[in-house]
């Protein structure tokens, strides 16, 4: 992956230099955010942004005509350099690392939260305090899926740190725990 770093990184640090100019950091971030969500449920889309057949002109007007009041002109403007220099394929990456640029500017923590059914705003609420005493210092930022194989509980992914408080990871457990006995 280093190779594929040094064509997304340069990227991502230009829209951050000019976002933070401009004084739209957060919204680019929480545009980005929107992108990506529409980037992974969309396959027609990445499709389309992806294919060598379209020519990065189409590829161009079908962003500006769908994004332009969506995002800012900063956003839009990358998303066209991407299209011009057929690097579209590399659109999530992009964004993505425009994110982790981001929290680790606004000291911001990423934990990745998979439980086996939604969590209402108040245990969201109370899981985000609890991962930051973990985390000590910053903001926590809770990327939540769920996973109905967990069967209960939840898995936290913090960098490297994961915590399994899943009733699936304690079924695997008490698993282990019982084979070696055997």
């Amino acid at each position: 992956m280093p190779l594929f770093n040094t064509l997304v990184t340069p990227y991502a640090e230009a829209l951050l230099q000019i976002t933070e100019a401009r004084q739209e950091t957060d919204q680019v971030a929480d545009q980005c955010k929107q992108l990506l969500n529409f980037w992974n449920s969309s396959e027609a889309f990445r499709k389309a942004m992806e294919s060598p057949v379209l020519e990065p002109n189409a590829k161009k007007k079908f962003l500006t005509k769908i994004f332009s009041e969506q995002v800012t002109p900063s956003l839009l403007n990358l998303l066209k350099v991407l299209a011009d220099r057929q690097r579209l394929f590399a659109f999530d990456s992009v964004l993505s690392c425009y994110l982790d640029l981001f929290r680790k500017l606004r000291n911001i923590t990423l934990a990745r939260v998979v439980s086996a059914y939604a969590l209402s705003e108040d245990q969201q609420t109370s899981l985000s305090r609890k991962l930051q005493t973990i985390v000590g210092s910053g903001e926590v930022e809770i990327d939540l899926a769920i996973d109905d194989s967990l069967i209960g509980g939840f898995v936290i992914s913090l960098g490297s740190q994961v915590i399994d408080a899943s009733l699936a990871g304690q079924v695997r457990r008490l698993g282990l725990v019982l084979a070696k006995a055997n």
